[in-house]
């Protein structure tokens, strides 16, 4: 491998980072893609010199597949164009701390969330609790936590973890505790009070005023109000006195709930705590409040009043710390002397702590973390993807790079320690009205960008057209870990609301491709291209999925005779392909159980959530549809979660993603066996058997829950009904057209 190296002079020492070049690992690619280019061009002249002719059977569907075959050579280039730069980021959190320990700069650490029905306040304040406990100074240390749902419910909560912070603090200290989330801590963690006998009777003393602490908390959202008697010690609930406070219409709320300025702010062994901050801002139906994207810019105004640090890190309220030293990992990257002044956010992957052993709904894609975002990192233009991302402030707030501008790390020049908490808190009321960004250039050129479904994907953009660099850190533990769905339908939403928002990015002015000449590298604006086109995938993968079968039933051949010499460069994609893929996946830590469970959700994506999402953004460019923002829900069923912990896929809902679901796995079983009865073993069909073959393979899931299943997450009666009528009616107009 080769490093990177460079001169250092001056007592400066040694870099806080290093970046290294992997070479010999590539050769095996470069030889599979050549393969693949050759074969795709050898595919591309067969389908020119056999074009059906004008008026013969079949030629619509010939075309097809040729337009088809084109758009996935053409997406398969993109993809490679990650792969041909492979690195790996090493931060030295040892030199940071020798070099800069007594200068580390303060971090503000926003925590969001919407609705505590979806996002139980229990769950959010267990990751607000590991982000106070992370492995840095108290008093350089803020955390925010933005609810937008206005809810008294999650001020309460906020209340309790501050009291159960005062315990829990100097437990993870003194422990190391790992991670720091209390709800994820004492879950995997469960016999270490019997197993430490030093450490027993302090952590079952700990655990139980967590789960009284967590009791409290379920008991007053079971209720529906928080305790009278905890009301009337707080004036904070004074905020809800008036009955017209809603989720939607509600004025600003801040309460700094601790202040870490303050000598009294201790623990129980008497060392400081950082400062708690809770923050519901205003929100009133006659003014858009643009979701996330509003959420993050409301707290960069409100952190700026208060603690100003100049380093923010955000985090979903799912999206709980699970290595406490993450802060000083990504420091080292801002702090480097000779490339860290061009930094402006260090982005860590998105991993899930619910992932089932062959994770059946592809809720983490390895490939994605481990090669796909590492590679485009090493260009320096890692994406943000809107959690588990470190930012430096000015960067965040529109400002452009200059090498001249030396960073301001100082915690002393940038925050009003003399003023009083009433103070700050009117203060920052102000900056959280409605009324503050009109006029103003907020989700323009400041701020979390507005107007998109994936506003992180066009911030880190825009930062990036600014001149500042970013990075994709990808450490062997997971520095956060959150919660994935755990139903299909979450799954396909979530990825309908991505994929919508990526291609509408595409489109716009934002487009990679169009942007960011001279300062984003071209080998990175075509990786971002993986997933702004993932829209438009959809339209040649469903043409390849329904339209081979019901030629088939028309005795239409799309594929040359096995035997034949134009039969080889088909096979040769079909089996180079899938074998990379697989040796990829499994080099990355799936099983190959994992990676069969991906090209079905792939597939299920592809002709559902994408489709969907594809419409959706061509309307909502006409003007004819509006952006929407669909929360990812955090709570599940009993029955749902066991389907979830046994890999048993849940079709439990009415949408017209499931009834295309459905009616696409229909229509290729009774094309598929309605072909075998007609032709039986020709080899002139064998291409559009095998692939009929596959597909019916990759959706017994599907089959099991429409004709087998019984449980509650089999397919509504109305699914199957519409579904088959479709593809009875597909089948039959396929037959009468033969």
């Amino acid at each position: 491998m080769a490093v990177e190296s460079r001169e250092r002079g001056g007592g400066q020492g040694l870099p806080l980072f290093e970046t290294k070049k992997l070479g010999g690992a590539r050769i095996g690619h470069k030889v599979f893609a050549a393969t693949i280019l050759g074969c795709l061009g050898w595919i591309w002249v067969y389908r020119s010199l056999h074009l059906p002719r004008p008026g013969e059977k079949g030629r619509w569907a010939w075309v097809g597949m040729f337009v088809a075959e084109v758009l996935f050579g053409l997406y398969w280039v993109v993809t490679q164009s990650v792969r041909w730069n492979a690195v790996c980021q090493y931060p030295f959190k040892e030199r940071l701390s020798q070099r800069y320990e007594n200068d580390l700069p303060a971090v503000d650490v926003f925590v969001c969330t919407a609705d505590p029905e979806a996002e139980p306040p229990a769950m959010v304040v267990s990751t607000v609790l590991s982000a106070m406990s992370f492995n840095y100074p108290p008093e350089k240390l803020s955390v925010y936590l933005s609810d937008d749902g206005g809810s008294a419910l999650t001020f309460y909560a906020l209340l309790e973890a501050s009291k159960f912070s005062k315990c829990w603090i100097p437990f993870c200290k003194k422990f190391k505790a790992e991670p720091r989330s209390p709800g994820a801590y004492f879950a995997s963690h469960s016999d270490m009070g019997r197993e430490d006998a030093t450490a027993g009777e302090e952590w079952f003393a700990t655990r139980k005023l967590y789960e009284d602490m967590k009791h409290r908390i379920e008991e007053a959202m079971e209720r529906g109000s928080v305790p009278m008697e905890v009301k009337e010690q707080h004036e904070g609930f004074s905020e809800w006195n008036n009955p017209t406070v809603t989720k939607r219409d509600h004025q600003s709320i801040v309460k700094i709930v601790i202040d870490g300025r303050q000598g009294d702010a201790v623990d129980d062994v008497g060392c400081r705590l950082p400062t708690l901050v809770y923050l519901a801002r205003e929100k009133r139906p006659q003014c858009p409040h643009n979701f996330k994207a509003g959420s993050m810019n409301a707290l960069i105004r409100v952190s700026s009043v208060i603690s100003n640090a100049p380093v923010i890190l955000n985090l979903d309220c799912d999206m709980y710390s699970n290595d406490s030293d993450s802060v000083r990992d990504a420091l080292c990257f801002f702090m480097d002397e000779e490339r860290g002044h061009q930094m402006g956010f260090v982005q860590y992957p998105q991993n899930f702590d619910n992932i089932t052993k062959n994770d059946i709904y592809f809720n983490v894609s390895r490939v994605t973390n481990e090669i796909e975002l590492r590679e485009v990192g090493g260009y320096e233009a890692a994406p943000y993807c809107g959690t588990g991302c470190f930012h430096r402030r000015e960067s965040l707030c529109g400002r452009q790079y200059s090498r001249d501008r030396e960073p301001e790390w100082s915690c002393e020049a940038r925050t009003r320690r003399d003023e009083t908490v009433e103070r700050l808190e009117e203060d920052s009321k102000l900056v959280a009205d409605c009324s503050y960004e009109k006029g103003s250039q907020w989700g323009k050129e400041m701020g979390v960008s507005y107007g998109n479904a994936v506003e992180d994907i066009v911030t880190g953009l825009r930062i990036l057209s600014r001149g500042w660099r970013s990075v994709y850190y990808n450490p062997k533990r997971e520095a956060f870990l959150g919660v994935a769905p755990n139903t299909l339908d979450l799954s396909l939403v979530q990825f309908k609301r991505w994929s919508e928002g990526m291609f509408q990015i595409f489109i716009s002015k934002y487009c990679p491709l169009a942007i960011g000449h001279g300062h984003i590298p071209f080998g990175a604006r075509l990786g971002y291209c993986i997933y702004l086109l993932w829209a438009p995938l959809s339209l040649p993968t469903l043409f390849y999925v329904a339209v081979p079968p019901v030629c088939l039933l028309r005795g239409v051949s799309l594929f040359p005779r096995v035997g034949s010499p134009w039969f080889v460069p088909f096979a040769c994609v079909f089996l180079a392909r899938n074998a990379y893929s697989l040796a990829e996946a499994v080099s990355c830590g799936a099983t190959p159980r994992a990676w069969w469970n991906a090209q079905r959700m792939l597939l299920i994506r592809r002709t559902t959530a994408f489709f969907f999402a594809f419409a959706d953004a061509v309307l909502n460019r006409l003007g004819l549809s509006q952006i929407a923002f669909d929360l990812t829900v955090k709570v599940a069923t009993e029955d749902t979660a066991a389907r979830y912990e046994k890999e048993i896929m849940d079709f439990s809902g009415s949408s017209m993603m499931f009834v295309s679901i459905a009616t696409l796995a229909l229509l290729n079983l009774f094309c598929l066996v309605g072909g075998m009865m007609k032709f039986g073993v020709d080899f002139k069909f064998t291409g559009q058997m095998v692939l009929g073959g596959l597909v019916v393979l990759l959706n017994s899931p599907v089959y099991h829950a429409l004709f087998i299943r019984r449980d509650k997450g089999c397919f509504l009666a109305s699914v199957v009904f519409k579904s088959s009528v479709l593809a009875s009616v597909a089948c039959l107009i396929g037959n009468l057209m033969g």
